[in-house]
């Protein structure tokens, strides 16, 4: 134990705790600072400098100043440098995982498994900056020569959430620097320590001063109001709830600034009588307890045949039963806490009130005593399909389970959401997926796959969960703006 705590000071102290402004790491304008806690202990884990409005503005200053050189940047420097940063988080991967579990809660396995997702986007995007095409052509009637070229966007404000403290900053922040924009990145205030220590990273990966700016802060709409005021902003990218996406997005329309909202998901996950059940189970545990189940991709709603949902909903409950809670350092630890009490209040009450509409308790069903914001893993049974645990977005490790009829059933059951982000299906029948997967409304399906994100995949939802795409070649293209020169062509009578 004195060991654990001795490297993880050790480890604290290599943050920075101020504010990243054209390349310096500096104090807050008015002096202020905000605790970082463990939500395993309830502990401060360090204190850091909470910008202000000014501080916003001075870090959009430097952003600003060098957009036009960093855009001038060659693609292949540019490229290398996000290469650099792939190889740095890499080797630095124990204390990425370390911190990440400090500051979220989420085992040590899970977090060195985000720093292998987070890192490869910086792979993905140092490959993708220098295949950042245009197009050259004859127009139909012969007259001109039409020439496409992609430009950056230019400054951009990046605001990550508190869940995936890496990877939620390697999904924006490589995409920008592939297409030659600059940055103004603010992380959660719950968990900035992994952002802080990134910024580092790509500074020391060679990144110059002024294109990545970091203004952690206590008060979000601090950072964001002076912001997206300002017309040399052009870009919003947030990764968070739906509430906040959508006054962003109002927020965004006075200065008509380019927006990709990743907002709130409500995953259904359904499983027909044909699909392999212990496969199924396996999916399941994977989609809804990942990240503890905060995660908007997490499976929200069990959508089962009736015909196999005794059997699924026993092995289910079997497997969560076999987890166990504790603090992610721990080297049997299976399910961290939850991020604060009222994350953990918050869960608990949509389980009390799915039981008194009369879902049975298969497993779990409270919060654990002790220390830290600890919830036990649990399976609700037999869950009316008008309960509000199926229509809000969890964010914890419960799994309510309910039941359907016919494959129409379960279309019409799981497009009962204004959400739109993540599905699961499992089924034996590659038809039926196509059928199923072309009738639900959502952005992402997992085909008999319980995890399906991926750096070279594009990740965004439809309906109220959100607009645009991460990742993929289209994740470069939320980074650009496309213009159009049209040429008299030489040839033409």
């Amino acid at each position: 134990m004195a060991e654990t705590a001795a490297r993880e000071a050790e480890l604290l102290a290599k943050v920075p705790t101020g504010l990243l402004i054209n390349g310096e790491w500096r104090d807050a304008s008015d002096g202020g600072t905000f605790e970082v806690a463990d939500p395993a202990t309830g502990k401060v884990l360090a204190t850091l400098a909470s910008a202000t409005s000014e501080d916003a503005l001075a870090a959009l200053d430097a952003a600003d100043k060098v957009q036009a050189s960093w855009a001038r940047t060659a693609p292949r420097e540019r490229a290398e440098i996000l290469r650099r940063g792939f190889e740095l988080v890499t080797e630095r991967a124990e204390d990425f995982a370390l911190l990440m579990t400090m500051e979220m809660g989420k085992p040590l396995a899970e977090s060195r498994g985000e720093v292998v997702y987070g890192a490869e986007f910086l792979r993905w995007f140092s490959e993708e900056t220098v295949r950042d095409y245009g197009r050259y052509l004859t127009s139909p009637e012969g007259k001109n020569k039409i020439l496409v070229q992609r430009k950056p966007v230019g400054p951009c404000l990046l605001i990550t959430p508190w869940n995936f403290p890496l990877a939620m900053a390697t999904r924006k922040v490589g995409p920008a620097i592939a297409a030659g924009c600059t940055m103004v990145l603010k992380p959660a205030k719950l968990t900035p320590l992994t952002s802080q220590l990134f910024a580092q990273t790509m500074m020391e990966a060679g990144l110059p001063a002024g294109v990545l700016n970091v203004v952690s802060s206590k008060s979000a709409s601090g950072i964001s109001g002076p912001l997206m005021k300002d017309s040399r902003l052009r870009k919003v990218s947030f990764t968070g709830s739906t509430p906040v996406g959508k006054q962003l997005l109002k927020d965004a329309a006075n200065n008509v600034l380019r927006t990709s909202m990743e907002l709130g998901g409500n995953a259904p996950f359904i499983v027909f009588e044909d699909a392999d059940l212990d496969k199924a189970v396996q999916g399941a545990m994977a989609a809804k307890m990942r990240n503890m189940g905060e995660a908007c991709t997490a499976a929200n709603r069990f959508l089962v045949q009736a015909s196999v949902a005794e059997e699924f909903t026993t092995k289910f409950a079997d497997a969560m039963k076999a987890l166990k809670t504790g603090r992610g350092t721990e080297a049997d630890t299976t399910v961290g806490p939850l991020i604060d009490g009222g994350a953990r209040d918050d869960v608990h009450a949509l389980v009390t009130a799915a039981v008194e509409a009369g879902a049975t308790v298969s497993t779990g069903g409270a919060p654990v005593d002790g220390d830290g914001y600890f919830y036990q893993p649990t399976v609700l049974a037999n869950v009316p399909n008008d309960a509000d645990i199926l229509r809000s977005e969890i964010f914890g490790p419960v799994a309510p389970v309910t039941t359907f009829e016919t494959e129409e059933q379960a279309i019409a059951l799981a497009n009962a959401s204004e959400y739109g982000l993540a599905s699961y299906i499992y089924s034996r029948d590659v038809n039926r997926m196509f059928r199923v997967s072309e009738q639900i409304e959502f952005g992402l399906v997992g085909y008999n796959a319980g995890v399906i994100s991926n750096a070279a995949a594009p990740f965004g939802g439809v309906k109220q969960s959100g607009m645009g795409r991460e990742g993929g070649a289209e994740g470069l293209d939320e980074y650009t703006t496309v213009q159009y020169i049209g040429i008299a062509d030489p040839y033409a009578k």
